[in-house]
């Protein structure tokens, strides 16, 4: 779509020589690393998607209780939830995804997405990179490594940046952005398959963590719709995550005039400077730049702002994490960003071993339902709808029959299943009201039309336009292929 963005061009050395982040009122958690932009256009253009937001439930979404029930399996397997009608005749949801179910005529679910893991970090970095084998030196130890395959968002931002996709990457908006926060596990370590890996941390998305990473014990979309980890060990202080926006306001005193003058003043000392540089300084300028170019545009601000949102709003999304993430999104894609990745639900939120449908008929659906249509119904009474790819996927499924953890929870819930989840895709000038593929009568394996992260992929890269052979260039000015496998045919 196009921007309307209006910043003021800066030199390469202006951030630097404005000053530190802490003297622009941002903190380095909240601007990470961008890499400069490379105005090479290909000229090819396949998809008609400007920008693509997509949904990660981290945790892993069950199947069963979303969009491939069973109803006439066993009480063991086909749980607690009762299938409704969706507008489109032969599809059928869940009953706590009413407002989804109104609006399918928008949306396809591929209910026959597989993967070789059960494994929480390797089925992330499957999801997140779009590959489903490990690269040499892959541990798994959630630590994020530069022998990883890059991100989806990274290459897709590096795409953006090259003039590959749709809608090339504004000047100076990051191209790719993640919110509203980075994927932590509960121990500490940092969840790999989200970052640059062999592409290099310049590559890196631009992280936004305006979900203060708390007690790793609570869980779900707060304010509104908190549980804790296990319920029957539940933390003994209460969540006290607030959600907060990045500070992207002057100091005091400091305005966009007196900065444009320090700017001028400095322009002989950046010449004088030049020449020293090395890769880290320039890395580092780099984000001061991105700085400046946020401060500059009010629109990018006000995207940032989304719990002053009007109370009508507020009240369509949620007054939650969910909520405030996907209000965000929107606003961030309208001001030119190409992808934005929306992590709905850190430490694990949808891994619902038990207590799980209770957890997700009260916790984790309506605000999901909620907030997801709101987006949806946005950006179509906006008209971008069509140019907008949503997808939501998570880890993994969960396990075809029920199990108990009777230690931590009260009632059942299901494990982790890699062999098969239902992904949804809506919006991107995809077709809408369509189901891909089928699982078998339990729910536990492909049956029909088989995907795999490197299709879903291909279709993320081949809606924002990206050419078959486009390639991606390491440090090394070495091609690396974006295709692993063809897009979805039946989304096409």
């Amino acid at each position: 779509m196009p921007s309307a963005l209006t910043h003021p061009q800066f030199s390469r050395r202006v951030a630097l020589q404005a000053g530190t982040l802490g003297l622009l009122g941002l903190g380095m958690h909240e601007l990470p690393g961008l890499q400069a932009a490379n105005s090479a256009n290909s000229g090819t253009s396949f998809g008609r998607a400007k920008s693509c937001i997509y949904i990660f439930l981290s945790g892993g979404l069950a199947q069963h209780e979303s969009f491939d029930l069973k109803p006439e399996a066993p009480a063991e397997i086909r749980g607690e939830f009762t299938p409704i009608a969706t507008a489109t005749p032969g599809m059928d949801i869940c009953e706590h995804l009413p407002l989804l179910a109104k609006r399918s005529a928008q949306w396809s679910v591929v209910r026959s997405l597989t993967h070789p893991s059960n494994d929480h970090t390797a089925g992330h970095f499957f999801m997140l990179t779009g590959r489903s084998t490990t690269p040499p030196g892959f541990v798994g130890d959630r630590k994020a490594r530069p022998s990883d395959w890059p991100s989806i968002a990274s290459v897709a931002g590096d795409a953006a940046r090259q003039g590959y996709t749709a809608e090339p990457a504004s000047k100076y908006l990051p191209s790719t952005i993640v919110l509203p926060e980075r994927l932590v596990h509960w121990s500490g370590g940092v969840i790999p398959g989200a970052y640059g890996g062999q592409m290099g941390p310049q590559r890196d998305p631009f992280f936004i963590e305006a979900s203060p990473y708390g007690d790793p014990f609570w869980r779900g979309a707060y304010p509104e719709y908190t549980f804790a980890n296990e319920s029957k060990k539940p933390p003994a202080a209460a969540d006290s995550r607030i959600y907060r926006a990045p500070s992207l306001t002057m100091p005091q005193g400091l305005n966009l005039s007196r900065l444009d003058a320090r700017v001028a003043l400095l322009k002989d000392i950046d010449c004088q400077r030049q020449a020293l540089e090395d890769a880290a300084t320039r890395n580092y300028d780099h984000q001061r730049q991105a700085a400046i170019g946020l401060l500059a545009d009010p629109q990018v601000r006000q995207a940032f702002d989304v719990t002053q949102a009007d109370d009508k709003t507020q009240e369509r999304y949620g007054r939650n994490s969910f909520g405030w993430s996907l209000l965000m999104a929107r606003r961030l894609v309208e001001a030119g960003v190409n992808l934005v990745q929306v992590n709905l639900g850190n430490n694990e939120t949808w891994d619902t071993h038990g207590d799980a449908f209770p957890r997700l008929k009260n916790k984790l659906l309506p605000p999901t339902d909620r907030a997801l249509t709101a987006l949806m119904d946005d950006l179509h009474a906006a008209g971008l709808l069509d140019s907008t790819l949503i997808v939501m996927a998570g880890e993994f499924g969960r396990t075809p029959k029920i199990s108990t953890l009777p230690a931590s929870f009260f009632g059942p819930g299901r494990d982790h299943w890699g062999a098969v989840q239902s992904v949804f895709f809506a919006g991107g000038g995809l077709r809408g009201g369509t189901v891909v593929g089928a699982s078998d009568r339990d729910g536990g394996y492909p049956v029909a039309d088989p995907q795999t992260p490197e299709s879903m992929a291909a279709t993320i890269y081949h809606a924002l336009g990206i050419a078959p052979d486009a390639a991606w260039h390491d440090g090394q000015n070495r091609p690396h292929q974006i295709y692993h496998a063809e897009p979805i045919a039946a989304l096409i």
